[in-house]
């Protein structure tokens, strides 16, 4: 009985496998070196590097503004008996973390994964889908909505005609 031999063996030499394995990493290593010199089409320009995309201005929702100010923002180190970890990103808070509280089921979470939550305009909790905004400050957020929106007699005049 011998060594088991490898599929590679059979067909090709350990000879002509290293050699096409640093003929390979020779490649990348000059690859590399025209992208860094800013050359990155000079060897293959059917290959497309990824470059860092422009940046798009990103247009958030008027609720989602005004809810990201009304959250508090505070640090993880300054929470008593926190939870381990955000169940948005499911990975551990950290003491200096930016973690939102949820003030109507206490649940925290890292606050750029409750940002980018209510940025898809959501105003619930993640994890239980309690509202995000409490009871007692509902309407004053209605109002600011309706302010921020352009329009703030219409509900008024809305109402008024639904009285009629």
């Amino acid at each position: 009985m011998g060594f088991p031999v490898g599929y590679t063996e059979l067909l090709l030499s350990k000879g002509l496998i290293h050699t096409l394995s640093f003929l390979g990493f020779i490649r990348n290593l000059i690859s590399t070196l025209f992208r860094c010199l800013g050359l990155p089409d000079f060897l293959e320009p059917d290959i497309s590097w990824p470059e860092t995309p422009p940046r798009v201005p990103e247009f958030y929702s008027v609720s989602a503004v005004l809810i990201r100010e009304i959250l508090p923002v505070v640090k993880f180190s300054d929470l008593v008996d926190p939870a381990d970890s955000c169940a948005v990103c499911l990975h551990d808070f950290e003491d200096q973390d930016e973690i939102r509280c949820l003030t109507n089921c206490r649940h925290i979470f890292h606050r750029t994964c409750l940002d980018r939550w209510i940025s898809y305009d959501q105003k619930t909790c993640p994890l239980c889908r309690t509202p995000v905004i409490p009871e007692d400050m509902q309407a004053a957020f209605n109002e600011r909505l309706w302010a921020a929106s352009g329009i703030p007699d219409f509900h008024g005049e809305y109402s008024q005609i639904a009285a009629l």
